[in-house]
């Protein structure tokens, strides 16, 4: 499988999030061209600010390695990770790390902050803005229609 291949994976699972009304961000792990986990965001579903595509898809992928450890391992996800989640990419030894859309409001992979930049132990390989028109528009229609729902809800008031 290719990039693109795991890339729509992980668009695959942001639709899924976005179907379930969660901001539509999926996450893919991948192990010598094996996918090892997927994750999507589910922060409403589960009523928890920790649930992020990337955190779901790291602790699965640990527990099915057995390990913290996830240094064979590269991740796809549709959307440039946050604080938390780069930290989480950092701390997990990921060695590749390949996103979609860029995140202008909390971006830490170069958007707002670069943390691979800062001399922490680890700095994956980064590919940035993969497929970002594909990954950014489900972003778009997500938000669209949010809007378009709450302004139904609005004029029925």
């Amino acid at each position: 499988m290719t990039d693109r291949d795991f890339m729509n994976l992980a668009i695959e699972q942001a639709k899924i999030a976005a179907d379930g009304l969660e901001v539509p961000v999926g996450a893919v792990i991948v192990r010598n061209g094996e996918v090892v986990s997927v994750g999507r965001n589910r922060r409403e579903y589960g009523k928890n600010a920790l649930a992020h595509a990337e955190i779901e898809a790291i602790d699965l992928a640990c527990k099915k390695l057995g390990g913290w450890r996830l240094w064979e391992c590269e991740m796809y996800v549709t959307l440039e990770p946050c604080p938390m989640c780069t930290g989480a990419i950092i701390n997990s030894r990921i060695r590749r790390l390949v996103y979609g859309a860029s995140d202008i409001k909390a971006g830490s992979c170069g958007s707002v902050v670069n943390l691979f930049d800062l001399p922490y132990n680890h700095k994956p390989e980064v590919v940035a803005g993969f497929m970002a028109d594909e990954c950014a528009a489900l972003l778009s229609d997500f938000f669209s229609q949010l809007r378009k729902r709450k302004k139904g809800n609005a004029d029925e008031s």
